[in-house]
């Protein structure tokens, strides 16, 4: 079954090198990887999603508890730690969208990439589960988004929080399977 390659994008989401850097799952950047190949073998567009700020962090409220506790210069332009992990490493026409919050739609120009390439249904990947996966599920759904959740290819550091999203609270909203799944269902 093709997904409409011309309505489905892949988003990887956080899978940055000062990110991953903390992954404890030594699998978890080849699946990406595999989701990343499948998509582009399918014709899907694939959108990566980094979180980062200008010099200075003026994005950073200290009133908002995770952006605000940040140590001084993480995530920002002259950090190396923001680059998008050389193990799915976006190709030169791929869409690199910067966001600024959790949510990979705060802050960033993501739904008018989306709405410009007539994008209905997101493919979800991303660190961490309960984290930028989450805010960003919400926000596509309530955007009317049609929405799969690749449950190997999220990551959370609690393995309790990944189940209870992925078993519980996703199934609501998006369809979950696993990228072995979903690479067959795209090619």
């Amino acid at each position: 079954m093709n997904m409409n390659a011309n309505k489905t994008a892949l988003l990887v989401m956080d899978v940055q090198e000062g990110i991953v850097a903390r992954v404890q799952d030594p699998g978890y950047v080849e699946r990406v990887s595999r989701a990343v190949d499948a998509a582009r073998n399918a014709g899907i567009p694939v959108v990566y999603v980094a979180i980062g700020f200008r010099s200075g962090r003026p994005e950073a409220s200290a009133r908002n508890k995770i952006m605000g506790s940040l140590p001084p210069g993480l995530y920002t332009e002259d950090d190396p730690k923001i680059a998008i992990h050389a193990g799915v490493a976006p190709r030169p026409d791929e869409v690199v969208v910067t966001k600024r919050r959790v949510s990979a739609f705060a802050g960033s120009d993501l739904d008018v990439v989306l709405r410009s390439g007539d994008i209905t249904h997101l493919v979800l990947t991303g660190v961490a589960t309960g984290g930028v996966v989450l805010s960003t599920l919400r926000q596509a759904a309530d955007l009317d988004f049609r929405l799969t959740v690749l449950s190997d290819a999220c990551y959370d550091p609690d393995p309790e929080v990944h189940r209870l999203l992925i078993e519980k609270v996703f199934p609501s909203q998006a369809e979950v399977m696993t990228v072995e799944e979903w690479a067959k269902r795209a090619g």
